[in-house]
């Protein structure tokens, strides 16, 4: 099984690689949606990661209450450096919650059904696995939408 430190690089680098696209783009190109059907904007990205975070390690694992409006994040606009500032606050939050779950405890609640009967709606390690995939998945999405807004796609 692979140590939390470990999973943390990983998962904390991925948020870190977001912030510096967020902060290469500035606040005219990361609130720009590309002209894609449906495309979301990088700051729409970062936001929907960091919602993602927030829900699964804080209020499924953690059992903190955490309010979200999922299909709220996928229009946020806002300016970079605060969202900057937010990433590097989840990241806190999020290793505290890695460093003190045991990743074979069960949800403390259980998710939407479409995660029920997986991995991730089984077990901390399994959601904090989820958070992993859709922080890998989104990054590439916000590397791409970047390019695409720079001209380079």
């Amino acid at each position: 099984m692979i140590s939390a430190d470990d999973y943390l690089y990983y998962a904390e680098k991925a948020l870190d690689s977001m912030a510096a696209v967020l902060e290469d783009l500035g606040d005219e190109l990361a609130n720009r949606r590309p002209d894609l059907p449906g495309a979301n904007s990088p700051y729409a990205i970062v936001t929907h990661c960091l919602g993602v975070v927030e829900w699964w390690a804080g209020r499924l694992v953690s059992g903190r209450p955490v309010e979200r409006d999922r299909e709220a994040e996928f229009s946020a606009t806002g300016a970079v450096t605060d969202l900057v500032a937010r990433v590097e606050q989840v990241k806190q939050q999020f290793r505290a919650d890695v460093v003190a779950a045991d990743p074979r405890a069960p949800l403390r609640e259980a998710p939407v059904d479409r995660h029920r009967d997986k991995p991730a709606g089984r077990s901390a390690g399994g959601a904090f696995q989820h958070v992993y995939e859709e922080l890998a998945q989104h990054l590439g999405h916000l590397e791409l939408t970047r390019d695409v807004l720079r001209g380079k796609g």
